[in-house]
């Protein structure tokens, strides 16, 4: 498909309700609110496609943006245009799933998310804890003192973090407990430390789920250390 047929079909796939529940969380036009389904419709007929992808991101609309994460060529996406995406990914729908998704499946996804950590930006931390939380989720080499280290920077500082890098940080708790074996008792700890962690919504009906319940359900699954087969779903 061509990039004008691909916004086409985009406009086509517009529902109001979506928008309106997109617009809650935090987007704002352009886009026409398309459901994930849908846009999973188009993905099959355009496959991974690296050129088309950085076109459809460079809209600023964020159907097409997302459209662009699920859509792009890990083998072929570079660091500095990941770096360029993580930059216009102005809510969480982009930050914590579209572009660190996409970010998780390179070689460089763990050294772009400790770089993202450590950004006064909001919608780049953010994107940052689910970066590291997705790379753990889909690689079997693992630097673990790195990953432990950062358990405990959690521990310490998610109490005092921007309201949505509360909410990657708990993630990326749930993430290293289901994950990676060696620190799955850690993480429980460090889950049970934390609490319930306060993050507003955004005025919707979402929750934060609680890391040490989720850990355990994990675990009474028989599922820790099961790795994915991709980040992006």
């Amino acid at each position: 498909m061509e990039f004008k047929e691909v916004m086409e079909e985009l406009a086509s796939y517009a529902d109001e309700r979506t928008k309106n529940t997109f617009m809650r969380h935090g987007a704002r036009e352009p886009f026409f609110g398309v459901r994930v389904g849908d846009l999973k419709k188009i993905l099959k007929k355009t496959k991974k496609d690296h050129h088309l992808s950085l076109a459809l991101y460079d809209t600023g609309n964020s159907d097409a943006m997302y459209l662009a994460g699920l859509m792009a060529d890990e083998k072929q996406i570079s660091r500095d245009q990941l770096n360029q995406w993580v930059k216009k990914a102005y809510w969480s729908y982009l930050s914590e799933y579209a572009v660190p998704w996409v970010a998780a499946e390179t070689p460089f996804g763990f050294d772009l998310g400790l770089e993202w950590i450590e950004s006064d930006v909001e919608t780049i931390a953010t994107a940052g804890w689910s970066a590291l939380s997705n790379y753990a989720s889909v690689n079997e080499e693992l630097n673990v003192d790195k990953y432990r280290a950062l358990l405990h920077r959690v521990a310490k500082e998610i109490d005092k973090e921007k309201n949505r890098v509360k909410y990657t940080m708990n993630g990326f708790v749930i993430a290293v407990g289901s994950f990676i074996p060696e620190l799955t008792n850690e993480a429980k700890l460090i889950a049970d430390k934390i609490g319930k962690v306060t993050v507003y919504m955004g005025g919707t009906s979402c929750t934060v789920p609680l890391a040490i319940d989720y850990i355990k359900k994990v675990e009474t699954r028989g599922r820790i250390g099961k790795k994915r087969k991709a980040a992006r779903c």
